[in-house]
């Protein structure tokens, strides 16, 4: 079996006749078409739109027939309209939907499963030098975190992170007896921080990743570890487990210009 994984899209970020979210969905599918996958999985970030997000799932389902798993990102958790639906509103529209992974594991055979969660930034991946308070300001150096604007779930991030790492558990527990596949949004290795000393990163590091699953990889037969979120792609094994971050990424961060080259090689295979 063939299982493809990508991660932040950003589709709706450009509108110009290259490149738009016309160009995304016809290369994203005829990717997964020419790597002839099985399964399909993004773990975040396809928009700033939630419904944008999903429709955007929905249509690479359909041109493939290929089926399509998902967590949403932080940026899939931004609300620009004036509908004033809340964080948690949102979380649970995705839930509902069929290609969520939720709250829902995915059962692939009687050997292996998907579980998935957003996960949520804890601060643990910042330095040390800087207090709970300087990382709860999410403003640094003259700029800003962008969730502080967009996203609200009405509790600290630290909470969310918390909620999120407990619902991740009692997926695990629904499926302790196979090889398990993990997908976050956010980072959940150190080793995915931007290298330290650095005099942004250093503090933007708070927002990178979560330190709560680290029990989860010792306790329970995770084999794949799949995030996001951070922007650029790394993979490595550790203790076993393989972690891959396959951010597309945005365009300014692409080491090509052509979006076919960057598609390729941001996408990961995984053969079980």
């Amino acid at each position: 079996m063939n299982i493809g994984v990508i991660s932040d899209l950003h589709v709706d970020r450009y509108h110009n006749d290259e490149i738009n979210e016309t160009t995304f969905l016809r290369e994203v599918s005829n990717e997964v078409n020419r790597l002839s996958l099985d399964l399909f999985i993004i773990a975040g970030d396809v928009s700033n739109n939630y419904v944008k997000t999903h429709d955007f799932i929905e249509t690479v389902e359909m041109m493939t027939g290929v089926k399509v798993l998902f967590i949403p990102g932080n940026h899939d958790f931004w609300n620009f309209d004036d509908n004033n639906r809340s964080s948690w509103e949102i979380y649970d529209y995705f839930k509902q939907q069929p290609e969520s992974l939720l709250e829902r594991p995915y059962i692939i055979n009687d050997e292996w499963a998907i579980v998935g969660s957003p996960a949520w930034y804890d601060y643990s991946f910042a330095s040390e030098r800087f207090s709970y308070e300087d990382l709860e300001r999410r403003a640094f150096k003259g700029g800003h975190w962008q969730d502080k604007f967009y996203v609200d779930f009405k509790i600290s991030d630290i909470d969310v992170a918390n909620y999120f790492a407990e619902l991740t558990k009692k997926d695990l527990e629904k499926v302790k007896d196979k090889k398990i596949i993990l997908v976050t949004h956010v980072a959940t290795n150190k080793r995915f921080r931007v290298p330290m000393p650095h005099k942004i990163f250093d503090y933007y590091n708070a927002y990178m990743g979560t330190t709560k699953y680290d029990e989860f990889y010792s306790e329970y037969d995770i084999k794949y570890s799949i995030s996001g979120h951070i922007h650029f792609r790394y993979n490595f094994i550790e203790n076993g487990v393989t972690f891959i971050c396959a951010c597309l990424g945005y365009r300014r961060e692409w080491r090509t210009k052509e979006i076919v080259q960057e598609i390729r090689d941001a996408m990961y295979v995984i053969q079980i």
